[in-house]
């Protein structure tokens, strides 16, 4: 009862006092709280099986700063919201260890602080004054002139063999910057600490400059290979918002787009992961599969990678006859391919070696430190909003969940192959039950001051975006955040104690992204 009573007090709380219900995402609430409570919620929230969702700061109606957090439980998502009266506020990595960068990222941008005791930058990288903080001086310019070194302050192990191995943030492959700090003896991992936020490009401050209409395209780039999951999560908040009422085609179609992303992004990563265990020959057939899916895509629907296929009330084109039955042939014979070649990973006494073992989360570390997505359900974490809070069409399409429970790189190959097969089924079944009727519908910018939330389930794992209306029809605020802010972690306890020339294997396992993390 301890947890019920946030959502009872939500679920009673007026708009005008800070709480009831979000738009967008089903079964979603506000709840306005006292300092003291902040800590509370989250202590509830984690002793009863609830997940940080994300956690961000922006301002209320007044002008003043608040810092929210976004929390899924049973039986639905509650948003807290705490006014500040000073700079400071209670951090919750206590009870959610993804809490420590998002504040600190937090403290970057907003200058808001936590009472924690880990104070370093995570996004600055010096590449701004430490007193300037982008979200909150929109209208000014970094000044003094920004340092040229920085100095950053790794957590060093100490022993005897024990030295450091610097990786990146460059690195030798086309692939974004990070950099990878690893303490080992010989070849064996004792700890690894991770820098990102190089890829910054200040998105969350560009979303305030953007009228509502056209932040979906923005939100589609936060993270290219997420592009329909993020475009997506702005328009259900949009849409919710404004009281829009989706046509049942257009929800089918980027569900169906939504899928077609999913099986585009496990393909590749199926290929890549056979590749880094040694395997060429794994790469070679997945890297044609996922080229065929492609080019099906943009003759069905215009492009290959579908950043602009989702847009406010709809969709930007629709799927013609001829174009459903050339991507059904596709992913009829792709699911074919697939299932020979999982035989294949199965058999193949090297990979295999390779694959068992590796990189281990177990379910109970999984829970602890909040992985989700695919990783999640590679390590007994059983959630996928698809199925446990769907929005339409899911609740017609009841897709099925895949969860394992051995968490190594085994296993989330074996996520994704099955994934696979439930993408290819879902999306026979869209292209044969796709509704009649129109793919776009028009709608009205929502009124100042509103609140949506959007949450899909991407491929990579929970996508969610929470937007506030400003005046004019402007974005007040728009935080997007990627499933990889959780999951980034995870991978510095996935790789103790197993080998240096291991790490390859079990980072693209996980396949997190740099771009939508740093945003």
């Amino acid at each position: 009862m301890a947890l019920q009573r946030w959502f009872d007090r939500a679920a009673q709380q007026s708009e005008s006092n800070g709480g009831g219900v979000i738009a967008g995402a089903p079964k979603a609430w506000s709840l306005t709280v006292v300092r003291d409570e902040w800590r509370q919620a989250a202590e509830h929230m984690a002793s009863h099986d609830g997940r940080l969702l994300s956690l961000w700061a922006s301002r209320d109606d007044k002008g003043d700063e608040v810092v929210r957090a976004a929390y899924i439980a049973n039986p639905g998502v509650l948003v807290l919201s705490l006014p500040l009266t000073d700079v400071d506020y209670p951090g919750i990595e206590q009870w959610f260890a993804a809490a420590n960068r998002m504040q600190r990222a937090v403290a970057d941008l907003s200058g808001l602080r936590t009472t924690d005791s880990d104070t370093r930058p995570w996004l600055r990288h010096a590449a701004w004054p430490e007193s300037f903080h982008p979200l909150i001086h929109v209208n000014t310019p970094p000044s003094p002139p920004v340092p040229v070194i920085d100095h950053y302050p790794f957590v060093p192990v100490e022993g005897d063999g024990v030295h450091e191995i610097p990786v990146g943030p460059v690195h030798a492959g086309i692939i974004e910057p990070g950099h990878f700090r690893f303490s080992v003896v010989g070849e064996k991992v004792l700890r690894l600490e991770e820098r990102l936020g190089y890829v910054h490009k200040g998105i969350e401050r560009r979303f305030g400059e953007l009228p509502m209409l056209s932040g979906h395209r923005l939100a589609a780039r936060v993270s290219g290979d997420s592009a329909v999951s993020f475009s997506w999560a702005y328009c259900q908040a949009m849409e919710g918002m404004a009281g829009a009422n989706l046509p049942a085609r257009a929800a089918w179609l980027r569900a169906l787009a939504l899928e077609l992303e999913r099986l585009a992004n496990h393909l590749g990563d199926l290929g890549a992961i056979g590749n880094d265990a040694g395997f060429a020959f794994g790469l070679a057939q997945f890297s044609r599969l996922k080229e065929e899916l492609l080019r099906a895509s943009e003759r069905a629907l215009g492009q290959r990678y579908l950043m602009d296929f989702v847009v406010p009330g709809g969709t930007r084109t629709d799927l013609s006859s001829a174009g459903a039955r050339g991507l059904l042939e596709c992913i009829e014979s792709i699911e074919a391919e697939v299932d020979t070649l999982r035989t294949i990973y199965d058999e193949h006494a090297g990979v295999r070696d390779r694959f068992v073992g590796a990189g281990v989360v177990t379910p109970a570390l999984a829970a602890k430190l909040g992985l989700t997505g695919l990783a999640g359900r590679a390590s007994g974490q059983a959630f996928d909003l698809r199925c446990d809070l769907p929005c339409d069409p899911y609740g017609d399409l009841t897709p099925k969940k895949t969860v394992r429970t051995e968490g190594d790189v085994a296993a989330r190959v074996a996520v994704r192959f099955d994934e696979v097969a439930e993408s290819t089924r879902l999306m026979q079944q869209i292209l044969r039950r796709l509704p009649a009727g129109l793919h776009h519908a028009a709608i009205s910018v929502p009124d100042e001051g509103a609140l949506g939330i959007g949450m899909i389930e991407g491929w990579r794992g929970p996508t969610f975006l929470a937007l506030e209306a400003g005046g004019g029809g402007v974005i007040r605020r728009c935080h997007p955040h990627d499933p990889s802010w959780q999951n980034w972690p995870v991978i510095e306890h996935a790789i103790i104690d197993n080998i240096v020339p291991d790490f390859p294997l079990i980072n693209k396992s996980f396949n997190l992204s740099y771009s939508g993390h740093d945003l």
